[in-house]
Order: C-alpha cells, then structure tokens, then sequence
C-alpha cells in the first residue's frame, strides 16, 4: 500500500497542470478540424503507434465505457492505485500513461489503417458517448466512474495520445 501511495505522489508531481477543455465538444471540435485539414497524411509519430492504432484505441476506450472492459485490474487496485491515479490526472487536468500499451483483454489494433476513417470512428463513438444515458461500465483501472469524470477521463487520454504527433507539410 505504501508503494501505491508513493506511486501516486510521483505521478502528481511529474504531471505539470493544463487548461485543455477536457469535454466531448471539444475533442470533437478537434477532430472535425483534422478531417478538414490537408494534414493527415503529414502526421508523424514519435511514439511506437501509427495515427490509424492511437485514434482506433481511443475510440475503443469510449466504447468500452458503455459496453464494459474486457478485463479488469483487481477490486484493490481499482480502490487505491487506480482511483489515486485518476485524481492526481483530474486535479492536473492531464494525464499520462504508457503510450503503447493495449487495453487488457483486447486484440491488438492494427498499425496501419486509413487515418480519416480511423478519426471518424472515434467521433462517432464520442457522439455516442454524449447521447448514452444508461449507467456505464466501470473502468478497467479507475473503477466507477460518473459520466462527467468519464467525459474527463476520455478528453485526457485522447490528448495525452495527441502529445506524441507532428504534423510536417
């Protein structure tokens, strides 16, 4: 527990504060901005996943809170480790995770793919996100979430993922 604990402090620390609006609405807005560019065929990555995998995961992390996780950290963590980790990221407005890292359970996304339709994909799912008005699922590591802290979690780790682009012309 006391690692747990540690764990959470440093990730409060290293984490350095945002104003990003962290709503739908505004992950939306940036996608839409993006479909309409001439820039998705300048995106680079400097991290190990293409734009195609990033914004196919992001979309399937949406989905999932309403469908269900596939496979969960345990009740313990969820209620420690977990649910510290997503108030530090709350409280900074932005979070950071292990860029590469799959949702568990699930079947690793392709690394190649078409980038717009990839980014239309997760606008719908977001769309379907904000329309949904049953009770979602829990989160594999945060545990329960309400649909505003959802809508939070979704807009941070959408842009914790954007981090890692460039766009070159």
């Amino acid at each position: 527990m006391a690692l747990a604990f540690s764990s959470a402090g440093l990730t409060w620390i290293s984490i350095e504060e945002s104003d990003a609006e962290l709503t739908t609405n505004s992950i939306i807005e940036i996608i839409d901005k993006l479909l309409v560019s001439n820039q998705l065929n300048t995106i680079e990555s400097a991290g190990q996943w293409s734009a195609y995998k990033v914004f196919m995961h992001c979309a399937e992390s949406v989905d999932y809170s309403i469908a269900g996780y596939p496979k969960h950290n345990s009740t313990m963590f969820k209620k420690t480790v977990g649910k510290m980790a997503f108030s530090a990221f709350s409280a900074k407005r932005k979070m950071s995770h292990n860029l590469a890292e799959e949702i568990p359970g699930t079947d690793s996304i392709a690394n190649t793919g078409n980038v717009a339709e990839a980014l239309k994909h997760l606008k719908m799912s977001l769309l379907k996100f904000e329309a949904f008005s049953g009770d979602l699922q829990a989160h594999f590591a945060y545990g329960e979430l309400t649909k505003p802290e959802y809508e939070v979690a979704h807009a941070m780790h959408f842009l914790n993922h954007l981090q890692e682009f460039t766009f070159t012309s």
